[in-house]
């Protein structure tokens, strides 16, 4: 039986993951450190999978790696590095929190691989495509709902010059160098990828972090939200889905994939602004969605979209779920799940939509 090791594995992203592989037959250690609204309710659910019993769920915080964490990644055929403090806006009040998650609890889980008497996990990276920075030298053209790039008809690819902005991008940008640089210099089987937004059902948004799924359950919940600037803001968007593919992907294929960086988002086809989202939420949700408008923020980066290009030549990875598809299914998950993610949502204060909005935290 493989074993597979999470970080952050009671989070979105993190639990999905564990119920993948645990229909796959593998042994899941979650290690993780309840931060993130939802956790708890992600490990219940977690527990309804019927191979759940190969589930072991350990209390813990990356920036203090005990024995027995070690203990597991000796055992581990594939560690998932998870665990993060993901809100810009948090980086930038509490920048050395940040700094310690991000990136020395990065590094601790390279060195607790590296030092390993045991097996040496695969170790996959959930980088960010907030490494490239604002992107101020692509030219950028406006349309009736949407901006684009004039330049870049596929998006930005791996070979971008890196331009880290805000604490939060400076600390998984040093985490994403290290991981990468640790396959160059201690051969370790190492994999980044530089994800674009990820949703889908179990993530409990917030508007400084998951701004896709906040603006699904403020349209289910019936919550006022604000749209800064034209709201022609365009990101690629990935269902949950599709990254676990191209995470098995890898894994399948890591003599091939072992030390590269992937840019993984929804790509072009999925480039959809907020008004675009906004739109088909009105239609098929809450023709009475309550908009709030307020002042373009200084800076705020008008695009963003990921060139998928090299995950599909070396891979045969490409993207399956559309984004109206993605959506829909996330609508369908709030409505079931209703009284739940209220009570959850109401433990953590809205932020400040910066994940969208703030051209640093793109």
């Amino acid at each position: 039986m493989k074993q597979v090791l999470i970080t952050g594995g009671a989070g979105f992203i993190g639990s999905n993951v564990a119920n993948y592989y645990l229909t796959q037959g593998c042994r899941v250690v979650i290690f993780d450190n309840w931060s993130r609204n939802g956790c708890s309710q992600n490990i219940v659910w977690l527990k309804t999978n019927k191979r759940f019993r190969n589930l072991v769920v350990l209390d813990g915080d990356v920036r203090h790696p005990t024995n027995r964490l070690q203990a597991e990644i000796e055992s581990s055929d594939a560690l998932f590095h998870f665990a993060a403090q993901v809100a810009v806006t948090t980086s930038v009040a509490e920048p050395r929190y940040d700094f310690e998650v991000n990136a020395q609890g990065t590094f601790n889980m390279l060195e607790l691989v590296r030092s390993s008497h045991g097996k040496r996990p695969v170790i996959f990276y959930s980088s960010t495509n907030k490494v490239y920075g604002s992107l101020e030298g692509q030219a950028v053209i406006e349309g009736p709902k949407a901006y684009s790039f004039r330049d870049l008809p596929n998006g930005i690819a791996e070979d971008c010059l890196l331009d880290f902005h805000s604490p939060y991008g400076c600390s998984k940008g040093a985490a994403d160098q290290y991981v990468i640089d640790y396959s160059r210099i201690y051969k370790l089987q190492t994999v980044v990828f530089r994800q674009s937004c990820i949703y889908g059902p179990r993530q409990f948004g917030v508007e400084d972090q998951g701004w896709i799924a906040w603006l699904v359950i403020a349209a289910v919940l019936q919550i006022p939200f604000t749209i800064y600037g034209t709201g022609k803001q365009v990101r690629d968007i990935l269902f949950i889905d599709d990254l676990i593919n191209a995470l098995d992907l890898v894994w399948s294929n890591i003599d091939k994939a072992g030390g590269q960086v992937y840019n993984i988002g929804g790509g072009p086809v999925n480039a959809v602004s907020l008004l675009m989202l906004v739109d088909y939420l009105k239609k098929e949700v809450n023709p009475s969605l309550e908009i709030r408008h307020s002042r373009w923020r200084p800076g705020d980066q008008p695009v963003y979209v990921s060139d998928i290009t090299k995950a599909g030549k070396q891979l045969g990875w490409s993207p399956k779920v559309s984004w109206m598809e993605g959506v829909t299914r996330l609508v369908r998950w709030v409505l079931r799940n209703k009284k739940m993610i209220n009570e959850e949502m109401s433990l953590n204060p809205q932020g400040s939509q910066a994940e969208f909005l703030d051209v640093r935290a793109s």
